[in-house]
């Protein structure tokens, strides 16, 4: 009798995982990894719980031909029910893009900031003087900061470290999101990143930068180098 009770009960605890799990963690062929997946979850749910809006999570390896990320998340949209937003990822590709329905939605959180490649002002500062073409696209790196996924993804990994990197950028990234689409309705989220976790980021971010401005500040020796041993 105890044994049946206990198999019933693993059998509801599986049927309920698996049907979360296909809730707000909409597909995932990159991590596969059920603690991560269930934590995605219950910020998921009590977003909807919340505020009433779908926040769907899609990690994809690679887009067929020719198809652009948007155009992939149209097409999973046209199944989907309104107030919806995707936050998409593609590995293969490197893409990364929010998507969202009814298009009022993204005046409920900040698209450019979560998607940054910088992750405060100093990196922004940093692009600038690196890859910044024009006034326009300096004023785009020096205004848009605090990035919470690309400077993440951008640190370089090897093996089983790949995946933890993803994971990482990826809840955070889902995470802001959705504490700014709660902020945007008043509520607050129990069950997102908090600070704990944004002092993980910081860290992270520390590190990144660190690293890349040591790469620059090496470049620059070299050359200097290079220019004597010429001269």
């Amino acid at each position: 009798m105890e044994r049946s009770r206990g198999l019933a009960a693993l059998i509801l605890t599986l049927f309920f995982s698996l049907s979360l799990h296909a809730e707000f963690l909409y597909k995932d062929d990159v991590i596969a990894n059920p603690d991560w997946a269930y934590e995605i979850e219950l910020i998921g749910e009590e977003l909807y719980e919340k505020t009433g809006v779908r926040l769907l999570l899609v990690m994809e390896k690679e887009l067929d031909a020719n198809e652009s990320i948007v155009d992939y998340e149209a097409k999973i949209m046209q199944h989907l029910q309104e107030p919806v937003v995707l936050l998409t990822f593609i590995e293969v590709n490197q893409k990364i893009d929010i998507f969202a329905r009814p298009q009022s939605l993204y005046a409920d959180f900040n698209k450019k900031q979560i998607l940054s490649p910088n992750a405060g002002i100093s990196g922004a500062i940093m692009s600038t003087l690196l890859f910044a073409r024009s006034f326009d696209e300096a004023k785009e790196f020096l205004t848009t900061s605090g990035g919470t996924i690309l400077p993440i993804i951008a640190n370089k990994a090897k093996g089983k470290d790949i995946t933890s990197k993803y994971s990482v950028a990826m809840f955070n990234g889902y995470s802001d999101l959705a504490e700014q689409i709660a902020a945007s309705r008043g509520v607050e989220l129990s069950s997102a990143a908090g600070n704990t976790n944004k002092d993980i980021l910081l860290i992270l971010k520390l590190v990144f930068y660190g690293i890349l401005l040591y790469g620059i500040i090496r470049y620059i020796m070299i050359k200097l180098k290079q220019r004597r041993e010429h001269e």
